[in-house]
């Protein structure tokens, strides 16, 4: 018979998520709800349902015979819909509100850290700016400020000053330009080092560790520009050792997994950790409840084993069966309206794809007009490729970039780069 799946989400990601679960021989059908019109290529079906209607999803996924849910997004997973789905008696994967909280409130996942002596940077939380702005004098600058709640990515400042730092404080505890989640600011010390994702499977003590990937944060080449989503990202990272991830499971994730579990907030579902590999090891960054985006559009490109059965049998009590690609390494570049993260133009032409031999693209931003796709978001869309070294995967992502009409929209010309030092 077959699977018949329901993805929550309507971004690259997602894309990446449903494209992945289509393929396995096991699944019948994969619906998304919203999607968005470029994964219709893929066969995936669109369901126009919003990811905040909880009741119209669950409608859908009794109706249709949804035999699974999976959450992409991180809004609704702290909206508690995995609650509602197993309050109606269905299975959803991804984490209860209370475990999602992790990702929902950083000084929440700061103190888990001290609690259970998990490396991270040095921080204090403030709700007051003159204590915040004296913190900030004293410690000097460059210090990295974090609106406490969700911010879509954007809510964190790497302040190279004292005045940047203020101004930052000043735009989230004056100005409430994140509203609600700037409402706490968490004020941490600068750590020097490479950064690093690392997913896993969690299924309450359970930890399957994925492979690493690096993400690209900021907007524009050399690491400039404001913080966006995510510009890029690739998988493996030569350059951070297997020691150095080694010791991020065994002192990290796998201890984050078993406190979550001694607070009576277990986690199941796709965990995330954003570390920093510092010269006394790695520490983290961030937690997220999902999957990062961009990294799972290459790190998913890894992934020997059948993804919809690793989630078929983390759901139902079986032990999972995860294999890796040993060899090659998997990029991708993101393709983003001109102007994003700030205000951006909509309604480019995006190019057809459809004869694409050697690459992957993942839709995120689009919509369909007179059977046209055209732009409708920040990010755009993620062109990936595969190659036996990251050189090769560099090249074709790049020399199709350069010969395609972008119109309306930039990328960074650097991804990957980092790896090849």
């Amino acid at each position: 018979m077959g699977l018949t799946i329901l993805v929550i989400g309507s971004g690259g990601r997602e894309h990446a998520i449903a494209q992945k679960m289509i393929q396995s021989p096991n699944v019948k059908s994969v619906y998304c709800a919203k999607g968005n019109a470029g994964m219709k290529k893929d066969g995936i079906q669109l369901v126009d349902i919003a990811e905040d209607d909880h009741s119209g999803l669950i409608k859908f996924a009794r109706e249709n015979g949804i035999d699974w849910t999976f959450v992409g997004p991180e809004i609704p997973l702290l909206n508690g819909i995995v609650d509602d789905f197993t309050a109606a008696g269905l299975l959803a994967f991804g984490p209860l509100e209370a475990a999602a909280f992790i990702e929902g409130s950083k000084d929440f996942a700061k103190k888990i850290m001290k609690k259970y002596k998990i490396p991270t940077a040095n921080h204090q939380t403030f709700s007051d700016f003159a204590k915040a702005r004296e913190y900030v004098i004293e410690n000097g600058a460059p210090i990295v400020i974090k609106a406490d709640g969700l911010a879509a990515g954007k809510g964190v400042v790497v302040a190279e000053t004292i005045e940047e730092a203020i101004e930052a404080l000043k735009d989230m505890l004056q100005e409430n330009k994140f509203g609600s989640s700037g409402a706490k600011v968490v004020i941490e010390e600068f750590l020097i080092g490479e950064e690093f994702s690392l997913l896993a499977f969690v299924r309450e003590h359970e930890v399957y560790p994925m492979v690493i990937a690096q993400d690209h944060k900021r907007a524009y080449d050399n690491d400039l520009g404001p913080n966006t989503g995510g510009m890029g990202a690739y998988s493996p990272v030569p350059q951070i050792s297997d020691e150095m991830v080694e010791e991020a499971i065994e002192t990290i994730v796998k201890p984050t997994a078993q406190g979550m579990v001694a607070e009576g907030r277990s986690f199941t579902g796709i965990l995330y950790t954003g570390l920093i590999a510092t010269d006394t090891g790695p520490k983290v960054i961030e937690f997220n409840a999902r999957f990062g985006d961009p990294e799972t559009q290459v790190v998913l490109q890894r992934l020997e084993s059948d993804f919809a059965q690793i989630i078929d049998d983390l759901l139902k009590g079986k032990q999972p069966d995860i294999q890796w690609k040993q060899e090659g390494y998997s990029l991708g570049v993101v393709v983003a309206a001109a102007g994003y993260p700030d205000d951006y133009e909509k309604g480019y032409p995006i190019p057809d794809f459809s004869d694409l031999e050697t690459a992957q693209v993942y839709y995120a931003g689009v919509k369909e007009v007179a059977g046209q796709l055209v732009s409708n978001g920040g990010r755009v869309y993620l062109v990936e490729a595969s190659g036996e070294s990251l050189v090769e995967a560099q090249e074709v992502v790049y020399k199709l970039l350069n010969n395609t009409d972008t119109k309306g929209t930039f990328y960074r010309k650097d991804i990957g780069f980092k790896g090849l030092k």
